[in-house]
């Protein structure tokens, strides 16, 4: 239980970090505009998500809290 403490700790760590440091990244989505028998029409727009800083922070807290208590638990 140590282990995965400390690992989910770090992992949220890093997120939270990343997080703040890059709030804003960018994907790719394919949506399908028509169908006219086989032949398909599709679209590929570029969608842009962002990550609240409320959010980064919450996790960069709670990580190092997990990884705080992964720590210092026994056995």
């Amino acid at each position: 239980m140590k282990k995965v403490l400390v690992t989910v700790g770090l992992a949220l760590f890093v997120l939270g970090i990343v997080g703040l440091l890059h709030p804003d990244f960018t994907y790719h989505k394919t949506e399908e505009v028509a169908r006219l028998g086989p032949v398909h029409a599709t679209v590929k727009e570029e969608k842009v998500a962002s990550v609240p800083a409320f959010a980064a922070v919450a996790a960069l807290v709670v990580g190092l809290g997990l990884t705080v208590l992964g720590a210092r638990r026994r056995g």
